[in-house]
C-alpha cells in the first residue's frame, strides 16, 4: 500500500501507458510528413558505356536521371566537375555490365541506401531482361514467368478426437516470446525494486524495530509478495489502459478516414489486396483457436510464480547483504547475467521448440521459466512439463530458505562491504 500511494507510482503508472500508444503513433506520423512534404529531388547522370541498358532509369518525383550513351571509358571525376551544380552523383555502367554485373555511383557526399537499392533494382530488372534476350527464344521470358511457383505449406494438427485444426508456428513463436519476454521484465524489475527496499529499510534503521514484533523469514516473505502485487497491480492497470486507448484510436482513425474519403475506403474495401488482407486475418483467429488457452496461461502463472519467488528471494537475500544499493552490483550481477542467458536461450529455442537445448534449458529451474514459455504454445510432452515445475518450486523453496539465512544475518550489520565468502558463513 505504501509503494501504491507513492506519487511516483501513480504517475508512471499513468504515464507509461501514453508513452507506448505515442510511440506507437510515432511512426505513422512521420511516414505521413515523410510522404506529405516535398522531398529533395537527387539528379544522377547515368554514363552508360554499353549503350543498352541506360533506358531503365526512370524519372520519379524524388529521382532525375540524365543518360547519356558512351563508346569508350568516361573519367567520372571529371564529369562530375565540369556538370557543376547540374548533378549530384554519376553512375558508370561499364560496356561489360553483362558479364561483370557492377555498376558504380560516384558523388562528393555519402549515397543513402534507398538510393542504392533502387538503382539495383533497376539495373537487374533490365539485365535479367537482356541476359533472357540473349537466348533467342521469344517465348522464354513468357515461359520464366509461369514457371514462378509460391508454394506454402499449411500446418494442421490434430487433436485428441483426431479432428483438423490449423495452426501457425509463427504466431505460437511470437506468443511465446511475448510470455517469456513477460517474465523475464517483471522478474528483473521487481526483483531489483525488493532489494532497493531491503537496502532502504536497512540505511534508515526500520529494520530494526520491524524484526522486534517479526521473524525476519516473515519480513522477507512479506515484502516479496506484496511488491509482486505491486507489480501485478500496475501491469493490470497497464493493460486496461492500453487497450482502451488503442480502442480509441482505432476509432478515431477510422472515423477521420472516413470523414475525408468515403469513397477511397469503399472502394479500397473491394480491392483484391485488401480482401487477402481479410483472408490473412481470418488465417491468425484461426491459428490463435488452436492453441490450448487454457493450459497455457494455466502454466503460465504456475512459471510466473515459481520464476518470480525464485529470483525475488535472491535479490532480498543479497540486498540485506549491502548497506547502499550503490554497492549491490557484486550480488546482482551473476543474476542478470543468468537471466539474461535465460532470454538469449529462450530466444535461441524459438527455431527449435524441442530441440535439446531447448529441453535442457526449460527442465532447468533458474532458465525454466523463461524457456518454458517459447515451447508452450508447440504442445510440451506432460513428463517434461512436470518434471521442470517440480524442479523450479523445489528449487524456489530452496532459493527462499537459501535467502531467510542470509537475510536474518545480513539486515542487522552495517559498515562494510561483505562478500560471497562471508555471506557463504551466515548460510552456514
Amino acid at each position: 500500500m505504501t509503494m501504491v500511494g507513492k506519487k511516483s507510482f501513480i504517475v508512471m503508472t499513468l504515464l507509461i501507458p501514453f508513452l507506448i500508444l505515442l510511440l506507437g503513433c510515432i511512426p505513422v506520423a512521420l511516414a505521413y510528413i515523410n510522404s506529405s512534404a516535398d522531398s529533395s529531388v537527387t539528379r544522377i547522370a547515368v554514363i552508360d558505356e554499353s549503350g543498352n541498358f541506360g533506358a531503365a532509369f526512370k524519372n520519379s518525383p524524388n529521382y532525375r536521371f540524365v543518360v547519356m550513351k558512351g563508346d569508350k571509358a568516361v573519367n567520372a571525376h571529371e564529369f562530375y566537375k565540369n556538370a557543376g551544380e547540374g548533378i549530384d552523383a554519376v553512375m558508370v555502367i561499364p560496356a561489360n555490365v553483362l558479364d561483370g554485373q557492377q555498376a558504380t555511383i560516384y558523388s562528393e557526399n555519402t549515397i543513402d541506401q534507398g538510393t542504392i537499392n533502387m538503382l539495383t533494382q533497376c539495373l537487374n530488372d533490365t539485365l535479367v531482361s537482356a541476359k533472357i534476350a540473349s537466348f533467342n527464344d521469344p517465348d522464354l521470358e513468357s515461359k520464366i514467368e509461369q514457371s514462378q511457383v509460391n508454394a506454402q505449406v499449411k500446418s494442421i494438427k490434430w487433436d485428441e478426437k483426431g479432428d483438423e485444426q490449423e495452426q501457425s508456428a509463427q504466431i505460437a513463436s511470437i506468443l511465446g516470446m511475448l510470455l517469456s519476454f513477460f517474465i523475464y521484465t517483471f522478474v528483473l524489475s521487481y526483483g531489483a525494486m525488493i532489494m532497493n527496499s531491503v537496502v532502504e529499510e536497512k540505511t534508515n534503521r526500520i529494520v530494526e524495530v520491524i524484526v522486534s514484533s517479526c521473524r525476519p523469514m516473515e519480513l522477507m516473505m512479506g515484502k516479496i509478495i506484496g511488491v509482486g502485487l505491486v507489480g501485478l497491480t500496475q501491469f493490470l492497470i497497464w493493460a486496461v489502459l492500453l487497450g482502451i486507448g488503442y480502442l480509441v484510436l482505432g476509432i478515431v482513425a477510422g472515423g477521420a478516414m472516413v470523414a475525408t474519403n468515403p469513397e477511397a475506403i469503399t472502394a479500397g474495401m473491394n480491392m483484391p489486396g485488401n480482401a487477402d488482407m481479410s483472408s490473412g486475418l481470418g488465417d491468425v483467429m484461426t491459428a490463435l483457436a488452436s492453441i490450448n488457452w487454457l493450459s497455457l496461461l494455466g502454466n503460465f502463472v504456475l512459471y510466473f510464480i515459481g520464476g518470480y519467488l525464485l529470483y525475488a528471494s535472491l535479490f532480498a537475500g543479497f540486498g540485506s547483504a549491502v548497506d547502499q544499493a550503490s554497492d549491490s552490483s557484486q550480488f546482482t550481477l551473476p543474476i542478470i547475467i543468468i537471466m539474461m542467458v535465460a532470454l538469449y536461450a529462450g530466444i535461441a529455442c524459438m527455431e527449435n521448440p524441442s530441440g535439446p537445448m531447448a529441453v535442457w534449458c526449460s527442465i532447468i529451474p533458474f532458465t525454466s521459466p523463461v524457456v518454458m514459455m517459447i515451447r508452450l504454445p508447440f504442445d510440451v510432452p506432460w513428463w517434461q512439463l512436470l518434471l521442470s515445475i517440480v524442479l523450479l518450486y523445489a528449487t524456489a523453496m530452496g532459493c527462499v530458505w537459501l535467502s531467510a539465512r542470509i537475510y536474518r544475518t545480513g539486515i542487522l550489520l552495517y559498515g562494510k562491504k561483505r562478500s560471497f565468502k562471508e555471506v557463504l558463513k551466515w548460510v552456514k
